[in-house]
């Protein structure tokens, strides 16, 4: 087993165990609050747990996802099954911003008709939710820098975490004041945060499914690095897409003065090498060519047997 594909598989393993931990976790939140919104009568934290079990769906579309996207390649799925996660990062952020329109509505119903719960009971449950959420946040946001599926995970939690302290700061407002809008007042606010975040993961899924060039390395600066190297005169038919969350991929007709063969495999040495510390693109195709060969018989290569 090489070193990258060693990397990869205990990568994919930590972020599969995060994610068991973080699903296990929400549905205990998600069963609390439900339990404690029936005792305190608080509709808030009612919907708040059928929000969390959403999420606790979500988040197992995104385990699902991780266990597939370790796959090795066959013959049709040549790039293997990386853009699963893209996929399941994808579904995730249009349920979510389908989840946040239904919290917005009801939070402007209870505007129009508040209604009356217990607020130090509600507080106290959200707040301990709160602390969950944060807990398993924490753990996902440690791996979730290079995996956007687990981002998009975080994202459903770091929504269940503003959630649950709307619902606890909600609660001791009620209880101090008696004023039942303040909850449904801070769950719009709650729902803008979340759809701001949700933008950023459809966003970035939808440029992987495009076949967008990564922020990181523009076709651009790529070109420019290329034609910096000793060796190269030119380059052209040029492309950088991902398959994966921190997958890149490149091909590209690099032009070359008549060369053998054993130079020529010097300086794709150095555009691998190049690429890879670079802009941290691991699979590089490239087509040599050479305007000004001509036909010749001889044997170029100067390797010895």
């Amino acid at each position: 087993m090489s070193a990258s594909h060693a990397h990869a598989h205990t990568h994919a393993s930590s972020s599969t165990l995060r994610l068991k931990i973080a699903l296990a976790l929400t549905a205990a939140v998600a069963i609390f609050e439900f339990a404690g919104g029936w005792i305190a009568h608080s509709l808030a934290l009612i919907s708040d747990s059928v929000h969390v079990v959403t999420d606790v769906v979500a988040l197992a579309i995104a385990l699902a996802a991780t266990i597939q996207a370790t796959r090795p390649a066959n013959a049709r799925q040549t790039y293997g099954f990386a853009r699963m996660e893209i996929l399941a990062a994808l579904a995730n952020g249009t349920l979510l911003f389908g989840i946040t329109l239904l919290i917005g509505f009801e939070a402007i119903r209870r505007l129009m008709q508040p209604e009356p719960t217990e607020g130090g009971l509600m507080a106290v449950v959200a707040a301990i939710g709160f602390v969950v959420n944060v807990s398993v946040g924490v753990m996902l946001a440690r791996g979730s820098h290079d995996n956007l599926n687990l981002r998009a995970a975080l994202l459903h939690v770091a929504g269940d975490a503003l959630g649950a302290i709307a619902v606890a700061i909600g609660g001791i407002v009620i209880l101090a004041t008696g004023l039942p809008w303040i909850d449904p007042a801070l769950s719009l606010f709650v729902g803008l945060i979340i759809v701001l975040g949700v933008w950023r993961v459809v966003r970035e899924a939808s440029d992987v499914l495009l076949e967008s060039a990564p922020s990181h390395a523009t076709v651009p600066l790529v070109r420019d690095r290329i034609r910096s190297l000793d060796g190269v005169v030119d380059v052209h038919d040029l492309h950088v897409w991902s398959i994966g969350s921190g997958r890149h991929v490149l091909s590209a007709h690099v032009l070359l003065t008549d060369k053998r063969i054993s130079e020529a495999s010097a300086i794709l040495r150095r555009i691998e090498d190049s690429m890879r510390d670079d802009f941290e693109i691991t699979h590089v195709t490239v087509q040599f060519e050479c305007e000004s060969c001509e036909a010749d018989d001889r044997i170029v290569c100067t390797q010895s047997d």
